[in-house]
């Protein structure tokens, strides 16, 4: 029984060295996302930390900011969601198979 125990605690010790770099390499990850054709890019890494904001010089028109707004938003969300996706797609492996409420 005992040595059971200690060879599970060993796997779940493996397991979670695996998650802590797999969580390390998806952090230092970079993720862009445009809207309206490439007016506007936003970049950032995989702590969801926005890097950068391009704006091409020609969207910026002062009777429109509307327009500028909603295509930095559209980009903003776009690279979130990709963020997400890679993060769940990354991180999920780890916690297939395992009922663990709260984990992520």
């Amino acid at each position: 029984m005992r040595g059971n125990m200690n060879n599970m605690m060993k796997q779940m010790q493996k397991m979670q060295k695996k998650m802590m770099k797999a969580q390390e390499e998806l952090h230092e990850m970079t993720f862009e996302a445009s809207a309206g054709g490439g007016m506007v890019t936003v970049t950032a890494n995989g702590k969801k930390e926005v890097t950068d904001v391009e704006i091409k010089e020609e969207v910026v028109d002062p009777d429109d900011i509307e327009m500028l707004q909603d295509l930095i938003i559209a980009a903003t969300n776009d690279v979130l969601k990709q963020i997400d996706e890679k993060t769940e797609a990354t991180m999920g492996q780890f916690t297939k198979g395992l009922n663990m409420p709260g984990m992520f």
